[in-house]
């Protein structure tokens, strides 16, 4: 079946030469210049993942994510400005699955789409997983805590999904990215930690007060057992 990519950019040449690239690899691509017909594009059925520039016109990439967000996990990868430290936390903090600094390199582009479609079309063969409070439904990609269906993005949920299978043992932040992301970390890049974080938002503390997933200082994170104290 063949995918769909929504482009969001207002730079209409980098549009099309992406778009060419894509098409070239078997998905249909849709286009959006300004950032009101991305939002409007981005609920139309049919599309799995959209690129969204952070700069348009009558309105930029953050606020599009942020309505995006209030009614659909939507796998995002941001484009942003190099060195754009803060336009990539804000991104990151309000769901954006993935980033690329512009100008995107429409080979990187490809592997970051594919590991994120990879990524929410995956179904493990054990059902359901659970640790403490929380019950991972793995094949429907879901996370309950107390009964309650908690709202994550597809990163999200996978970063948790490894911290959960291997719960009480430390996860070295490269197989972090590699399943939630997939690819390797590079220089500077904290993507991780803030989804760590949204995470840690989300979920609240354990029973106990303390903090469900741990900071192993220069390793990666642990999800303690049970976390429930």
């Amino acid at each position: 079946m063949t995918q769909t990519i929504l482009i969001a950019d207002d730079d209409t040449e980098l549009c099309d030469l992406l778009r060419e690239y894509l098409e070239l690899e078997g998905f249909e691509v849709r286009l959006a210049h300004d950032g009101e017909q991305a939002l409007v594009e981005s609920r139309r059925p049919g599309v799995d993942a959209m690129v969204l520039d952070i700069m348009m016109p009558r309105m930029n990439g953050i606020d599009v994510l942020r309505n995006l967000r209030k009614e659909s996990e939507l796998p995002v990868i941001m484009l942003t400005g190099r060195g754009d430290d803060l336009d990539r936390i804000i991104g990151l903090e309000l769901g954006a699955d993935d980033y690329l600094a512009k100008p995107a390199n429409p080979r990187e582009l490809l592997a970051r789409i594919r590991a994120i479609l990879r990524r929410t079309s995956a179904h493990s063969t054990i059902a359901t997983l659970e640790v403490g409070d929380l019950v991972l439904n793995q094949g429907g990609r879901e996370l309950h805590r107390d009964g309650q269906l908690m709202d994550l993005t597809s990163t999200e949920f996978s970063i948790i999904q490894l911290l959960l299978q291997r719960s009480g043992e430390v996860v070295e932040k490269k197989d972090l990215y590699l399943a939630a992301l997939g690819r390797e970390p590079v220089a500077y890049d904290r993507s991780i930690d803030m989804h760590v974080s949204n995470l840690r938002r989300k979920l609240g503390p354990a029973n106990d007060g303390s903090e469900r997933i741990e900071t192993i200082r220069g390793i990666g994170y642990q999800y303690r057992n049970g976390g429930s104290g």
